[in-house]
């Protein structure tokens, strides 16, 4: 099928869903008037048992075949700032495959893990906003592709190791805090997306890759992974153009490196209480796991990391003859290798007494990395949830927080050369920002509506509406972003 015959199936797969959506909301959430009626059950119950008509899911369950598919639905409106205004729509239809393999075929600690993404929707961000932190994680150029493909191997009570196909982002650089947010940079940091090849291994593009994690103490946890380079490939464009089905498969280029150690104290929730991050399946990258005997504190955990890639990357600023990029058509000067450090910290700040799973969280999270060969050489971002805010929406969350990733000095006097050359008086790039304010509402298990205001400052790290800058032209404008996540599991 073509991908525009495709698209359109997928969006018109949303649109009911969405309906569906609505219309068991009322029902589901009506009272009943007599205590002997029926009760309408949830969306993903209906969805469960019709993706089982016949027994064969439950089948395979029993042999160790788990079956889950995923429905992640943002809708937004920007009606100020941007490029443009208007509405947009990103959609990602999952099928996720979880196998025991000790169950299925004898293998001792080993699981395995499969998934396939149809991504659609009009990419909202690069459309109407030209950001960098996109305002949906799920954004992506409309594609059906191989996302995780992976066995993890247990060895004793410690080790465990992953071999396949996965992402970074899935377990390094995480919080348990920020997987409420919608905007992508709360999971893999724009940083991170703008500075590596390809955006890095991270969604939508995972790569091949080697991760072992080490559990020293139920406290203390060393994970370290070494992934390809280059995801996608080099080349122009988006990179899931240059690898539209995900099946690149590269393992030929300079490797990237990346290790974190996490210390936790306090007794952690469990994943089911915790809000879900739709780019980490298949693993519980949180860390937070603590001990029941170090019931002292507030959980909370601290995670310190920093990533090598081996290759090369081009100066923001000279060329290799010394000369300012702006001036010049020479190739960029080539610089040998790329890191960052990094840190993560989750701390619940407050537990209802008598009641943990009302509780209010904060996160902090920075990284820095060279600002020579980087876009964005630092970026931070904050924030806080409360769980069970209202008394009798004891599984809502509501959350505020803000991330800023300032542009490299290099890249800064360079958007600068290029003004003063062009005898223009453009805009100086110099940060981006993203507020956000959301709050998920629990409709059921495994089903949720979620609200969403962001407001994007220096779309584009400040970036001129023309490029280069023209003789007065002006820097992208603030956008108010107006949003609703659905999201469904069955």
């Amino acid at each position: 099928m073509a991908n525009g015959g495709r698209f359109h199936l997928s969006r018109r797969w949303g649109t009911a869903t969405c309906w569906a959506s609505g219309v068991l909301v009322l029902l589901h959430g009506a009272p009943s008037p007599a205590a002997d009626e029926l009760t309408v059950p949830a969306l993903p119950t209906v969805l469960r048992d019709l993706s089982d008509v016949g027994g064969g899911r439950s089948a395979l369950e029993q042999r160790g075949v788990r079956f889950t598919f995923t429905y992640y639905g943002d809708g937004f409106a920007n009606p100020s700032g941007g490029v443009r205004q208007g509405v947009g729509f990103d959609g990602r239809f999952g099928t996720i495959i979880d196998a025991d393999l000790a169950k299925l075929v004898g293998w001792s600690g080993a699981t395995a893990h499969a998934s396939i993404h149809d991504i659609f929707g009009t990419q909202f961000s690069a459309r109407n906003l030209a950001n960098l932190m996109s305002v949906s994680g799920i954004e992506a150029p409309p594609s059906l592709r191989l996302f995780n493909l992976w066995i993890e191997q247990a060895i004793g009570s410690k080790l465990n190791l992953r071999v396949g196909q996965f992402t970074a982002a899935q377990e390094f650089m995480t919080s348990d805090t920020a997987n409420l947010f919608v905007n992508s940079t709360f999971g893999w940091p724009t940083s991170f997306a703008q500075d590596l090849p390809s955006g890095g291994p991270a969604y939508p593009e995972a790569t091949p890759g080697v991760r072992l994690s080490f559990a020293a103490t139920d406290a203390f946890t060393l994970r370290a992974a070494v992934f390809n380079g280059d995801p996608a490939g080099p080349g122009p464009g988006n990179p899931v153009q240059r690898d539209p089905l995900g099946l690149a498969l590269r393992v030929n280029d300079p490797p990237f490196l990346i290790v974190e150690g996490i210390s936790a104290w306090g007794e952690a929730p469990p994943a089911h209480r915790r809000a879900v991050n739709p780019n980490q399946e298949g693993t519980d990258a949180g860390g937070r796991r603590g001990s029941p005997d170090q019931q002292g504190g507030l959980p909370g955990s601290l995670k310190l990391g920093a990533w090598y890639h081996s290759g090369s990357f081009a100066d923001q600023r000279t060329d290799i003859n010394g000369q300012l990029l702006a001036a010049d058509a020479g190739a960029p000067l080539q610089h040998r290798g790329n890191w960052s450090f990094y840190a993560v910290l989750d701390q619940d700040l407050w537990q209802m007494p008598n009641d943990g799973s009302r509780r209010l969280s904060g996160l902090l999270r920075a990284s820095v990395s060279p600002a020579d060969r980087n876009l964005v050489d630092l970026y931070v971002d904050g924030g806080m949830t409360f769980k069970g805010a209202l008394p009798q929406r004891s599984d809502d969350i509501i959350g505020l927080a803000l991330a800023y990733g300032r542009i490299s000095s290099a890249a800064r006097e360079a958007s600068r050369d290029v003004a003063v050359l062009s005898h223009g008086a453009g805009p100086i790039r110099d940060y981006e920002l993203a507020l956000e304010l959301t709050y998920q509402w629990k409709l059921a298990d495994n089903w949720t509506l979620q609200p969403d205001l962001q407001y994007i400052g220096h779309p584009g790290g400040h970036a001129p509406t023309a490029a280069p800058a023209a003789v007065g032209a002006a820097a992208i404008p603030d956008a108010l972003v107006f949003g609703l996540r659905s999201f469904l599991k069955f």
